[in-house]
C-alpha cells in the first residue's frame, strides 16, 4: 500500500481566523486530525465529513509517553495510506516538538510538509497593545522556555545574556514559574523596574492583560488569579500598551483587583 503524507500545521494562537490559508487546506483534505489541547477546536469545522479526528492533549508529567503514542499514531495511520494532519497551537517550530515528529517521519520514509503559524509569543503581546519590537525601545527579541526549575537541573538558560543582551523577553509556559524568572532575570543585571506583562488566553474572547516590572508582576498575578495559558513578557515595549491597545478584554476588572490591594 502507498504510504500517505502527514502534515505538521501551525494552528496559531488561539483565534480561529488567525491560521494561515494553506493550514486549513490541509484540515479540510485530511483523512485523520491529531490536534493539541490549545488548538482551538472552531478550527474542526474545516474537517470534511468522516475525517478522524484524535485529541492529543498532554498533562503534566505525562508529556513523553503521550509524544511516543503521536509518534506512533503518525507512522500508523500514513502507513494506511491516510492523509493527515497534527494539528498544534500556535507555530509547530516554536516549543511544538516538530523536530522529534519529523525525524520520525523521515525514519520511516513517511512524506511530510511543516506548515509554519502564528506564534503566540508575537500575536498575543500584538492583541495586547505591545509590538516586540520597536524602534526606540527594542531592537532584539527572544522567544524562551520558561518552565526550567534548577532543582530540578531543567534550566539550561543562558540568563545573563538575556538580562543584558535582549530588549524584550517572551517567556512560554512561564507563568507557574514567575519568581524564578524574575529572580534570576534581577540577580543577572535586569533593571527590577524593567516593564513586564502577563497576556492569559491571548488572541481569544478570554483574553486578559496584566502590566506591571519585574519587582512586582509575580504578587499582581497571583492577585488577579492569573493562570495557564499565558505569556510573560518582558522588555520596555510593555509602556507602549497604554498608547496603543486596541483589542476589548477583560483589563479593568484585573486592575481594578490589583490596585485596590
Amino acid at each position: 500500500m502507498k504510504k500517505g503524507k502527514v502534515y505538521l500545521v501551525g494552528a496559531g494562537p488561539g483565534d480561529p481566523k488567525l491560521i494561515t490559508v494553506y493550514g486549513v487546506e490541509c484540515i479540510q483534505k485530511a483523512d485523520v486530525i491529531l490536534y493539541d489541547r490549545l488548538v482551538n477546536e472552531a478550527l474542526l469545522q474545516y474537517a470534511k465529513e468522516g475525517a478522524e479526528l484524535i485529541f492529543c492533549g498532554k498533562l503534566p508529567g505525562k508529556h513523553q509517553i503521550i509524544q511516543d503514542q503521536i509518534h506512533e499514531l503518525l507512522i500508523e495511520k500514513a502507513s494506511e495510506g491516510k492523509i493527515v494532519v497534527r494539528l498544534k497551537g500556535g507555530d509547530p517550530c516554536i516549543f511544538g516538538r516538530v523536530g522529534e515528529e519529523a525525524e520520525v517521519l523521515a525514519s520511516h520514509e513517511i512524506q511530510y510538509e511543516i506548515v509554519p503559524g502564528i506564534t503566540s509569543g508575537i500575536a498575543a503581546p500584538a492583541y495586547a497593545g505591545i509590538p516586540v519590537t520597536h524602534r526606540d525601545y527594542a531592537s532584539s527579541f527572544a522567544i524562551v522556555t520558561g518552565h526550567g526549575r534548577a532543582e530540578k537541573e531543567e534550566d539550561h538558560l543562558n540568563w545573563s545574556a538575556l538580562a543584558k543582551g535582549i530588549d524584550t523577553i517572551a517567556f512560554y509556559m512561564g507563568i507557574g514559574n514567575i519568581n524564578y524568572i524574575c529572580t534570576q532575570l534581577i540577580e543577572h543585571g535586569k533593571n527590577p523596574l524593567t516593564p513586564a506583562a502577563i497576556i492569559q488566553w491571548g488572541t481569544t474572547a478570554l483574553q486578559r492583560t496584566l502590566t506591571g516590572n519585574l519587582e512586582n508582576i509575580e504578587e499582581l498575578a497571583s492577585k488577579a488569579g492569573i493562570t495557564h495559558p499565558a505569556i510573560v513578557l518582558v522588555g520596555e515595549v510593555v509602556g507602549v500598551r497604554e498608547k496603543i491597545k486596541w483589542f476589548q478584554e477583560r483589563e479593568e476588572k484585573i486592575e481594578v483587583i490589583a490596585g485596590r490591594e
